[in-house]
């Protein structure tokens, strides 16, 4: 309790302890954004191999053979296997761990192979540190304040998952919408009845305009998870924020898909969720001010 007063006394050791814990957070989520997607692979070619032994038409040797190949997939979960080279399977130290400090020292390489060692990892943990503090600077060292750390920094996972795997996975988007909502049973954020219809506002909203597309043109503009995840922000800033997220999100995915199309020369499929996430900080911190300020235009 000591602890928690010093800080909400002190903004300033409080910011530089909680971008601390940033880092910390962000060497974490680099684990989480590289190993969830594994995982759910593990978990889907178990499924599948279970269903594809129990229909009929499969054959015995089909499914010794089947059963053999599936047998081979190593388990994985966040904490094991131990961090490893994927060039060498060089074995990481805990002092070549250390967040963004273990990255410089090593000047980007592994320090048995010398194999690049890509700059996402440093970023992260830079981003997860200034978002950490911006927040606490915003909100205060309270318990608003700690449930918007939990919010962003699972943003920030699902960005990364998303870039990588074009999945927003039902495992961090579910538990994220369930926690905005209890959160929000205290009114921390919006009150308990703007929270449920932020929720399904926000998934309905795209469903219905993917649906609709898919109607006019046969094809899917979107993926589910993307409803998911502007469900989750309804429940977490309430249906008032809506417009905002998705204008705001549309208008970073365009510039971005522009600029992907004069690199590429053809438009090709990219992830949407991170221009969803990248909206709902900016909508979190300051959706507010930015209502705010463009209602004041026309009073």
């Amino acid at each position: 309790m000591q602890l928690i007063e010093l800080l909400q006394q002190n903004m300033t050791v409080a910011l530089l302890v909680f971008a601390l814990l940033g880092l910390c957070v962000g060497s974490f989520l680099n684990v989480v954004i590289h190993r969830i997607p594994l995982m759910m692979q593990f978990e889907w070619r178990q499924e599948c191999s279970q269903f594809l032994v129990q229909q009929p038409e499969t054959l015995e040797a089909q499914a010794n053979d089947l059963a053999t190949i599936i047998a081979k997939d190593t388990p994985i979960t966040l904490s094991r296997p131990a961090s490893r080279c994927p060039n060498c399977a060089h074995k990481i130290k805990w002092y070549e761990n250390i967040p963004l400090i273990s990255w410089i020292g090593l000047r980007g390489r592994c320090s048995d192979c010398k194999a690049s060692i890509s700059w996402r990892y440093p970023l992260v943990e830079l981003i997860t540190a200034l978002l950490s503090a911006l927040v606490i600077y915003h909100f205060g060292v309270t318990m608003v304040g700690l449930s918007a750390l939990i919010l962003v920094w699972t943003l920030i996972a699902l960005t990364g998952i998303d870039f990588d795997t074009q999945l927003l996975p039902d495992r961090l988007t579910f538990p994220l919408a369930g926690l905005g909502l209890a959160v929000n049973s205290q009114s921390w954020f919006v009150s308990p009845t703007q929270a449920i219809w932020g929720l399904l506002l926000g998934f309905l909203s795209l469903w219905i305009v993917v649906k609709v597309f898919y109607l006019l043109t046969k094809k899917h503009g979107m993926g589910q998870g993307d409803f998911k995840l502007l469900a989750v922000l309804g429940a977490w800033l309430g249906p008032m924020m809506l417009p905002l997220i998705i204008l705001l999100s549309s208008l970073l995915g365009s510039v971005v898909g522009i600029v992907l199309m004069r690199i590429h020369g053809a438009s090709k499929p990219f992830a949407f969720g991170p221009y969803i996430a990248v909206a709902g900080i900016i909508a979190l911190l300051y959706g507010n001010d930015i209502i705010s300020w463009y209602l004041a235009m026309y009073i």
